[in-house]
């Protein structure tokens, strides 16, 4: 598959597109800085500058072909409605972005325990919560991580819908690796299209 990944210097970033060109894949990696994305060249990688506030220079170098899989974080409010809406215009085939679990469409099945998300994320909540849905109301699917950490990808990792949603635990960490696996799974074979999926470690 040819595949964007946006955000590919950090550390979700890199495990994605690390697992990426494990499987296969033609990878086009997105970073303000290139040179940070520390995955050993490859003919199937492509290594570009790219930044979300310049919406122009994101279309220029996300093919209509690709599958666009986002693991844009940052610490300003607004950063991520912009992304979205940059990449979305660029007109993708499909979009796979990285949320939080916790937030916007999975706060009522993630319970009283994500609570502590408001106070964490302040200003950015309403940004996360209206990127995520600018991707859903587009056909794309986000996916609602738990507590991010690192580690490898986990061998009893699954993916499911809010419906089968466990509660907030602040503990139930999830390995950056097995995101990524599961970004990759939904990009090779979508089953959560226009709806947010939960990367589980076991």
């Amino acid at each position: 598959m040819n595949l964007t990944v946006l955000a590919a210097s950090g550390q979700t970033g890199i495990a994605l597109t690390r697992q990426a060109l494990r499987r296969g894949h033609t990878v086009t990696a997105i970073a303000r800085d290139p040179e940070r994305i520390t995955v050993p060249d490859s003919p199937n990688l492509r290594k570009v500058p790219g930044d979300v506030n310049d919406a122009a220079g994101i279309a220029a170098v996300v093919d209509r072909d690709s599958v666009v899989l986002s693991a844009l974080g940052t610490d300003r409010a607004g950063i991520l409605l912009t992304g979205a809406r940059a990449v979305l215009a660029a007109g993708p085939q499909r979009v796979i972005w990285l949320g939080a679990y916790g937030t916007g469409a999975s706060a009522e099945a993630a319970g009283e325990g994500a609570r502590v998300l408001v106070k964490v994320l302040g200003d950015r909540l309403a940004d996360k919560v209206e990127a995520d849905n600018t991707v859903l109301a587009a056909g794309g699917t986000v996916f609602h991580a738990g507590m991010l950490a690192d580690g490898p990808e986990s061998p009893r990792r699954r993916t499911v819908g809010l419906e089968a949603a466990p509660p907030f635990d602040l503990g139930a960490k999830v390995s950056r690796e097995t995101v990524a696996a599961a970004m990759l799974d939904e990009a090779e074979v979508p089953g959560f299209a226009g709806a947010v999926a939960l990367p589980l470690a076991e």
